[in-house]
């Protein structure tokens, strides 16, 4: 007899959060079909990547666009009929804009959403599951780093190989995967709502982040101090530019080539006092299109990096 392994279903949500009157309030959702409460969450729609499921599924459970912050974890669990489900969440900060811009509508699936304070929205929750997610949230409150902003540290897509072209390095295309892997993976960067879009000059790294660029409407800056002929020549001026995006604070995407993303890494973990161990390491070991986002903690800064994450472009 064959047995047939059910699937494991992927999905991803947020815990959206504001302050008001200096108190930290979340967002939850009364689903009406299930008569349940709980945090905003979707499946995964084929060729989606996790990041990019959790700003559309709140976007269409809550009516909110939001930019996402520092990841929350999964969740896993098993589901009616035997299927396990895994669930990523990050945190999301709203302001007053975003939630007056609000499209929300009560629907079949959610009948109402409501703004708690966190002691209140804990206790209204109806899953367990989803009070482990809450709490995670509430430690980064109390520690103070609960607001954050990404350093994006993107590898190019696949390029034509050196020895099949003929021209200077920094010339080589894409290859057609590469261009696939692109703009695959473009949602899931723009999930962040990057400020700024900074490129090596490098044709393959240009035409990496072109279809963030679309999606995002923010121009591309050509950096020559991140470019694969800078690093080699010595003349790289990686950490000058860290440090400025960090001290503006600003979230930034920073498209450049395998060699020189270790040099990023190292630049924002020296520069938040963050150790360089194996794992860091590791989210500097990024294959083509691969991005690793490096959260840091908007109040301290200086105090170490909130949370590392690595994604990468979904293609058959």
């Amino acid at each position: 007899m064959t047995v047939v392994v059910p699937s494991v279903v992927l999905a991803a949500g947020a815990v959206c959060w504001r302050i008001v009157g200096g108190k930290t309030q979340v967002l939850l959702v009364h689903r009406k079909e299930r008569a349940d409460t709980s945090l905003p969450k979707g499946k995964l729609d084929p060729g989606e990547t996790p990041p990019q499921t959790a700003v559309r599924e709140i976007a269409e459970e809550t009516g909110l666009s939001i930019a996402l912050g520092a990841p929350l974890g999964t969740i896993e669990y098993t589901m009616p009929g035997g299927r396990e489900k895994i669930v990523y969440y990050w945190a999301a900060e709203v302001d007053d804009g975003i939630v007056n811009a609000s499209t929300f509508v009560p629907n079949e699936e959610i009948a109402a959403v409501e703004w708690l304070p966190i002691k209140a929205a804990r206790a209204a929750l109806s899953y367990d599951r989803d009070q482990d997610i809450l709490d995670r949230f509430a430690e980064r409150v109390k520690a103070g780093t609960a607001r954050t902003f990404p350093i994006i540290a993107l590898r190019h897509g696949k390029a034509v190989p050196p020895g099949s072209w003929d021209g200077p390095d920094a010339t080589r295309p894409l290859l057609h995967r590469g261009l696939e892997q692109s703009q695959n993976v473009a949602p899931a960067v723009a999930a962040w709502s990057p400020k700024k879009l900074i490129s090596s000059p490098a044709t393959r790294c240009l035409a990496t982040i072109e279809p963030v660029a679309a999606l995002t409407g923010l121009p591309v800056k050509r950096s020559p101090g991140i470019s694969q002929d800078a690093y080699e020549e010595g003349t790289a001026k990686v950490r000058s530019i860290v440090t400025k995006r960090i001290r503006k604070q600003e979230s930034v995407v920073l498209c450049s080539h395998g060699p020189v993303l270790p040099e990023i890494i190292d630049a924002v973990a020296d520069a938040t006092n963050t150790p360089l161990d194996a794992p860091l390491r590791r989210a500097a070991m990024l294959s083509t299109s691969e991005f690793t986002v490096l959260h840091v903690s908007v109040e301290h800064p200086e105090n170490g990096l909130v949370a590392i994450e690595t994604h990468g472009p979904v293609l058959d």
